[in-house]
């Protein structure tokens, strides 16, 4: 397991390196299996201190908190509260889904772009957007309660996975209202 605890313009001592490791191996040994890294950056908002802290599991979920607080310790125990409750979360779920599921998950290749978008620009030259950056990642095949799961556990506001009963591609999302949608395209029956 390898910890790496930064600062953004702050300094940060052994003391609070030995602290966030101390408490991040006993969530991690209680509920997360094969993880593989840890990070945890400060950060200074104003008058308050931001810990955001990440957990990186080798099931390819992560699991990411932040909390905020006057003081640096008490920013760390926020963000390690929420991230043992997600953890926590995930390993009962986990629990549940293996009672039904037979086959491990499959996964599906496929790229992933990041497009530039400029708030400034009216009207754009052309309808061809520029892109960013181009990277690969991987659509799993998965159940919606699943899918959920994952979300929820990686704070995403959206998930695309290929649906485990129908085959199809869906789209499970975070509505306004605090609810979660589910996008299941009707596909053509011949």
């Amino acid at each position: 397991m390898r910890y790496q605890v930064t600062g953004l313009h702050i300094d940060v001592g052994d003391s609070l390196k030995a602290h966030a490791e101390a408490e991040l191996g006993a969530v991690i040994e209680k509920y997360a299996q094969r993880p593989i890294e840890a990070q945890v950056v400060f950060s200074r908002a104003g008058h308050e201190y931001v810990c955001e802290a990440t957990i990186h599991l080798s099931t390819g979920l992560k699991a990411q908190a932040r909390g905020r607080a006057d003081e640096i310790y008490a920013a760390f125990d926020s963000s390690a509260e929420k991230l043992e409750k997600q953890l926590r979360r995930y390993k009962r779920r986990l629990k549940n889904h293996h009672q039904t599921r037979a086959d491990p998950v499959e996964v599906l290749d496929a790229s992933s772009y990041v497009i530039a978008f400029d708030e400034g620009e009216e009207e754009p030259e052309t309808l061809q957007p520029v892109i960013v950056a181009e990277m690969q990642t991987q659509i799993s095949t998965l159940s919606v309660g699943e899918a959920v799961m994952r979300m929820e556990l990686a704070s995403a506001p959206v998930l695309v996975f290929k649906n485990e009963k129908g085959g199809g591609l869906n789209v499970v999302y975070r509505r306004d209202d605090g609810n979660v949608g589910w996008i299941d395209p009707v596909t053509a029956r011949g």
